[in-house]
């Protein structure tokens, strides 16, 4: 694994670039150096530009949040996330779901969003026992407890309750440190014999959309950059991109046979390692 500030130079060699947000170009409170430099880097030499995050609200609201940090919105093309893809997925005529304004919708979120259940016109509830849909779109895991998450949504497993998650990420950079994250709430709702729909990196869905707004590159073309081995590498390699694995996120504390540790773990080793966007 290749290993340094190298972005601008290995970027050159792909028309399209996907890079992920948090760990990557900021860490909710302010821009990583170099992240905004890398992006206008890109802009000049007219590469294809798209965000591509784990997040359960739309590519809309974070492109503000993003803004609000200094990270102009004509630094890039596109910005897509995971619940971008997972509302136009259930509202295609091929949903595995069949919804209707009658579907009372629980949401686990971040903050008290219901975002895609009102998008989606479902009936909103908290509790478990009589939802139909459960949706989990972010963790507030820093101040409840998996134990406590678990105890909350037994209820609608036990009663089969389909489940979407449109964060797969199993842990999240907060500014108070590092915390569980969506994907690990619906691991336990899976462990508990719920069915869940896991929409987002590494799952091709949301590589698709991203191609299709990028103008439909082959995969080949595409350089995917983003901070987890377990969600960016996987995912960028199993759409057949190739991936950079930066070092300002969830992965920065891992010494080196750490971070080797972690990539034979998922059995994918990134194209490139670099300690930041740095140009």
């Amino acid at each position: 694994m290749a290993r340094g500030s190298l972005f601008a130079a290995y970027s050159a060699n792909f028309g399209a670039v996907f890079l992920d947000q948090y760990g990557v170009l900021h860490d909710g409170a302010r821009p990583y150096p170099g992240a905004i430099e890398a992006l206008q880097t890109l802009r000049t030499r007219k590469a294809r530009v798209v965000i591509l995050s784990n997040s359960g609200r739309s590519g809309d609201h974070n492109a503000q949040r993003m803004a609000r940090l200094g990270i102009a919105r004509s630094l890039y093309d596109h910005f897509v996330t995971s619940g971008d893809v997972a509302r136009a997925a259930l509202l295609r005529e091929d949903s595995p779901l069949r919804l209707s304004s009658k579907t009372r919708c629980m949401t686990l979120a971040s903050a008290d969003s219901h975002a895609l259940s009102k998008s989606l016109g479902l009936a909103a509830t908290q509790d478990a026992a009589e939802a139909d849909l459960l949706v989990i779109g972010g963790s507030q895991a820093g101040r409840i407890s998996l134990d406590d998450y678990e105890r909350l949504i037994a209820p609608a497993a036990a009663r089969g309750v389909p489940c979407v998650c449109t964060n797969p990420d199993k842990m999240m950079l907060t500014p108070g440190g590092i915390h569980p994250g969506a994907g690990a709430i619906a691991e336990r709702y899976e462990r508990l014999g719920g069915r869940v729909h896991w929409i987002g990196k590494p799952y091709a869905g949301i590589y698709e959309a991203a191609a299709l707004l990028a103008g439909s590159p082959a995969p080949h073309e595409v350089l995917c950059v983003g901070d987890s081995v377990e969600h960016d590498i996987v995912g960028a390699h199993r759409f057949g991109a190739a991936a950079a694995l930066v070092r300002t996120g969830i992965l920065a504390g891992l010494s080196e046979s750490e971070l080797a540790a972690e990539c034979a773990r998922h059995a994918a080793v990134p194209d490139i390692v670099l300690r930041d966007l740095a140009v």
